[in-house]
């Protein structure tokens, strides 16, 4: 019987990664009971690497020679990654975007018809015994102009689920050419800026997506706008969400991502921002679970299984 290859699983993952990774002729060795500084002596023993958003995989992780034959981020995001270290050392990596798309899309879905009909804040006061019908009126996405920044696996997924509501899909992506499809239309980001009721970010963390929805960005649109955040909270400072709040530029935001999501940390500048925008009744938060569903757990080990045996692993 040929012995099984092996990699360490760093980070929790769903326990169907075990099978699959059997299936292809890889064992994977559970470490994330461990710490990160017990797990690097003996990281270059194993031909790869299964991580989450906790561990940040570079030369401090791996040493000045590593052996790792790949990387696999198990979901959508690599900003927790030095892709440069990586492909200088020819390590593969390879991630499962294709994994949670579909719990992405349903998720801003879900957040923008929450904000768009007050649901949380109706919910809250029923809760008190409070009735109040007139205030709680709300508005149909029927008509209204979506504008998608970042036309990737996340922000087609989104379309996807808008193509029932009778609204106008725009999507903008500055590294994609003629993607336009049957639930997007392919526009400028200046077309989004005159056009756009409602903006949803779907773009990873770079140096030029950080703090990209700054002061000067939000200026440009046209119309007061409703936004939604389910990509990185460093693409938006919570200071300038604050901002545009009170000068009318937004007029309703979802949150699935904070800039710093470790809440008891939070500095100076954040914190005061935090403790507004917490009194808003038209801004919503979640703890980054758009991608976070059952479903997409496991469809995520798959993706990954599949795009490792692609790659001859």
């Amino acid at each position: 019987m040929t012995a099984l290859r092996q990699c360490l699983i760093i980070d929790p993952m769903h326990d169907s990664i075990f099978p699959l990774l059997n299936q292809i002729g890889w064992e994977g060795i559970d470490v994330s009971h461990k710490s990160i500084e017990e797990i690097k002596p003996i990281i270059n023993k194993y031909e790869g690497l299964f991580v989450r958003t906790r561990t940040r995989v570079d030369q401090v992780l791996l040493g000045q020679q590593p052996t790792v034959k790949f990387v696999a981020r198990a979901g959508a995001g690599l900003d927790n990654i030095d892709l440069d270290f990586l492909k200088a050392h020819h390590i593969k990596v390879v991630h499962a975007s294709e994994g949670n798309r579909d719990a992405v899309g349903e998720f801003a879905l879900g957040a923008l018809l929450s904000l768009m009909r007050n649901i949380p804040k109706a919910d809250e006061e029923v809760r008190h015994s409070v009735w109040l019908r007139e205030e709680n009126r709300g508005e149909e996405l029927m008509g209204k102009t979506v504008g998608i920044i970042g036309y990737g696996n996340m922000g087609r997924a989104f379309a996807k689920r808008l193509a029932g509501f009778d609204c106008k899909v725009l999507a903008y992506d500055k590294y994609k050419k003629d993607y336009a499809d049957q639930w997007g239309t392919e526009a400028t980001l200046q077309t989004l800026f005159e056009e756009a009721d409602i903006i949803s970010l779907h773009v990873p963390l770079t140096h030029e997506t950080r703090d990209m929805v700054n002061p000067a960005f939000l200026a440009s649109f046209k119309k007061p706008i409703i936004l939604l955040n389910t990509a990185r909270g460093e693409v938006l400072k919570l200071s300038t969400l604050v901002q545009a709040l009170q000068s009318g530029k937004i007029r309703g935001a979802a949150l699935d991502v904070l800039e710093n999501e470790k809440l008891t940390s939070l500095n100076y500048e954040q914190a005061e921002a935090f403790s507004y925008l917490k009194t808003k009744r038209n801004v919503l938060f979640t703890p980054h679970i758009a991608g976070w569903t059952f479903e997409s757990h496991i469809k995520i080990n798959r993706i990954l299984v599949q795009k490792l045996q692609a790659l001859g692993f």
